[in-house]
């Protein structure tokens, strides 16, 4: 029997506001966080959405990558389905040469304490992590809703031992 993951939407192609370049979004079903004024709430319910094979994922992405510079995995919360996710991460990013952007509510410092996010993580090209907060809501934002939340280069964090911002290409 082939794995599935529970996403809120079939993928979404041609977004331009999930991270830099042209990308393609998975929207994953379920959220703990629950965040009030989060513009997905949609997403939070865990038995929402609908099931997908994840092999049927990778042939889409295999077909409809060749315009795209990475996908972005989002949602609800793509840590909530970390294995799934990582699979189809790891598939983009090694085997059609895609950056990989996550978000998730949490912060980097507590999804590297669980070894199953954590190994999501470490694929991952870039996280904006930490909840949405209305209170620090903020439009002009790049990639992000509200102030609190960081873009960390995951891979200069790693490599580094301390935590590395997105810079823009500057």
């Amino acid at each position: 029997m082939s794995k599935t993951i529970r996403l809120a939407a079939p993928l979404q192609y041609e977004s331009i506001a999930d991270g830099p370049g042209f990308r393609i979004v998975l929207w994953t079903q379920g959220c703990r966080m629950k965040c009030p004024g989060c513009h997905n709430p949609q997403t939070h319910d865990i038995h929402g959405g609908q099931e997908y094979y994840i092999e049927d994922i990778k042939l889409e992405l295999k077909e409809n990558c060749k315009h795209h510079d990475g996908i972005t995995l989002s949602g609800g919360d793509p840590f909530l389905q970390p294995q799934e996710c990582y699979e189809i991460a790891a598939y983009a990013k090694n085997i059609l040469g895609l950056n990989i952007w996550a978000y998730c509510g949490q912060t980097y410092e507590q999804l590297m304490e669980d070894p199953n996010k954590r190994q999501l993580l470490e694929i991952c090209d870039y996280l904006v992590d930490g909840p949405f907060i209305l209170a620090e809501a903020d439009r002009t934002l790049q990639f992000r809703g509200s102030k609190n939340q960081r873009i960390i280069n995951v891979q200069e964090t790693l490599a580094r031992g301390e935590i590395i911002l997105y810079d823009n290409g500057r």
